[in-house]
Formats: C-alpha cells, sequence, structure tokens
C-alpha cells in the first residue's frame, strides 16, 4: 500500500470488465435514466393534477418519486458518461459530494417507505379513524421532518469524511462513491466514522425496519380477518403496490451491503447495478400497473390531450 495522503482523485473501478460491450451499455443505462426520468416525472403530474389522488398515500409517493429521479440523476448518468468514455477516474470533490447526496436520498427513501407502510396501517386496519389520524399537513410536517433530518445526518457524515487519508492509488471497486467504501478504503483512523454510521443504522435503519414488517404483521393479521373475498382484495390491492417496492429496496440495500463483497466484487457491482438503477425505474411501474385510481387518472388526462387536438 502506498503513502496515505489527500488525493485530488480516485480509480472508480464501475463496470470495466465489459469493455467489449462498452457503448451498448451506456445506451442501455442511458435509455433507462431516460425512462425512470418519464415514468416518475409522469407519476408525479398525476398526482399533482388530480385532485382524486391528492391524499396522503399519493403525496409521500410523489416524495418516493422525487427520490427515485434524483437518485437515478446521481448514479445512472454519472455511470452512463463513465462507461461510454471508458473514464475511470472520478474528482474527490465528485466523490463526496456523491456520498453526501446517494446517503441523504436513501436514507430518506427508508423513512418515506417506513411513514407509508405505517399509511397503510391506518388505512386498513384503523378504515374510520384514517382521516382524523392522517391529514395532509401531518404528511407535509413528518415529510419536512424525514427530509431535514437526513440532510443533517448525512451532512455530518460528509464532513467526518473530509478528514480521512487515503492510500495512492485509491481503487472504489464500486459504481459511485459510497460511505462505506470510502471508510473501509481509508488508511486514516476510521473510528469516529464507524460509530457514528452504526449508530445511525442501529437507531434509524432498524427502527424504520422493524416499525415497517410490525405495520404489514398487523395489515395481514387484519385481512386475513376480513370474511368476504371482494373486501379481502380490495384491502390487499391497497398495498401490494407499497410491499413490493419494500421487498424490492430491502432485498437489494441488504445484498449490496451485506454480502461477502471480497470474495465476488463482480455480483456486488451488478447488483448495485440493480439497486441504483433499474430500482428507481420498477417504482413507478409497479404502482401504476397495480393501482386502478393511476391508471384511470392516466386514461382520464390521456383523453383530455386527445379531445384538445
Amino acid at each position: 500500500m502506498g503513502n496515505q495522503t489527500f488525493l485530488s482523485e480516485f480509480i472508480l473501478l464501475g463496470l470495466s470488465d465489459f469493455k467489449e460491450f462498452r457503448i451498448p451499455m451506456s445506451l442501455l443505462i442511458l435509455l433507462i435514466y431516460v425512462a425512470t426520468l418519464a415514468g416518475n416525472l409522469l407519476l408525479i403530474i398525476l398526482v399533482v393534477s388530480d385532485s382524486h389522488l391528492q391524499t396522503p398515500m399519493y403525496f409521500f409517493l410523489c416524495n418516493l418519486s422525487v427520490l427515485d429521479i434524483f437518485n437515478s440523476t446521481i448514479c445512472a448518468s454519472h455511470l452512463s458518461f463513465d462507461i461510454f468514455t471508458g473514464n475511470r477516474l472520478i474528482l474527490y470533490s465528485t466523490c463526496v459530494t456523491q456520498v453526501f447526496f446517494f446517503s441523504w436520498f436513501i436514507s430518506t427513501e427508508l423513512f418515506v417507505l417506513e411513514i407509508m407502510s405505517f399509511d397503510r396501517y391506518v388505512a386498513i386496519c384503523h378504515p374510520l379513524r384514517y382521516t382524523t389520524m392522517i391529514s395532509i399537513q401531518l404528511c407535509v410536517h413528518m415529510a419536512s421532518g424525514v427530509w431535514i433530518l437526513n440532510f443533517v445526518c448525512c451532512l455530518m457524515h460528509t464532513l467526518c469524511t473530509l478528514r480521512l487519508s487515503f492510500p495512492d492509488p485509491t481503487i472504489i471497486p464500486g459504481l459511485f462513491c459510497e460511505l462505506f467504501q470510502l471508510i473501509q478504503l481509508s488508511g486514516s483512523d476510521t473510528s469516529l466514522n464507524s460509530l457514528l454510521l452504526y449508530t445511525e443504522l442501529v437507531c434509524f435503519g432498524l427502527t424504520c425496519f422493524f416499525i415497517t414488517l410490525l405495520s404489514y404483521v398487523y395489515i395481514f393479521k387484519t385481512i386475513l380477518k376480513i370474511k368476504l373475498t371482494d373486501g379481502r382484495r380490495k384491502a390487499y390491492s391497497t398495498c401490494s403496490s407499497h410491499l413490493a417496492v419494500v421487498f424490492i429496496f430491502y432485498g437489494t440495500s441488504f445484498f449490496n451491503y451485506f454480502h461477502p463483497k471480497t470474495k465476488n466484487f463482480l455480483a456486488g457491482r451488478l447488483m448495485s447495478v440493480f439497486y441504483t438503477i433499474f430500482t428507481p425505474l420498477l417504482n413507478p411501474v409497479i404502482y401504476s400497473l397495480r393501482n386502478s385510481d393511476l391508471k384511470e387518472s392516466l386514461r382520464k388526462s390521456l383523453s383530455r390531450i386527445s379531445s384538445t387536438l
């Protein structure tokens, strides 16, 4: 290992194993990025323009779409450019910026999914009390609190990262810069960084996970008590889309961060592609296919557009 120093550039491994497919992969990722932007923007426009969709559930769904757009912009656009040009170098300042914004948006998405699961719990388990327990004003306050809280936490992590030094050269075995990787690659004392990171994971990450899990335990217990088949199907349809998104988010997150990367770097990077590029595309598709209100709103919007032409 070389001398410990403050570097101006890192070497980003990315998908350098697939040099012969460089241009097709770059175009594919760019196409997925454009589709992600289109899908999530369409969902946001439908919710904003249709008064019937301006409910707490769709408010948080818009938050989720905004987060997916930001995450995809950070990861997919940068990755597509790097693959196309063959450039494996990333500026230190760019790397730290990626760490901050990616950490902010991913941690915020974790909280948004947890709040959405609680919203579904109230809607299914306490339907008569839903309007009194969940209001748009409360949702705005919760969403604002979640965005601000995670901004402060991720800014703190990023500032602590600035004090670290790295060996020359430093090769990052991933598609983009992540906080976990920089802590592992640093040659400095990372005890403070690790303490802050794992304290946040335990206090916030596990709390969100268990609240989401507990919400669905009560949701399924309530659904099983419904005797009418139509009622049970309607109750399930109100949470199936969100459950699918939660499953994809947690499944890819656990694999991405807890599988033995030292044994299979390529598998980890391929999973990162799914985690950061395909998931933001899948979220609006899942909600659109499973949600009759969104499909009806889209149909009405297309009808209005066609009538004006």
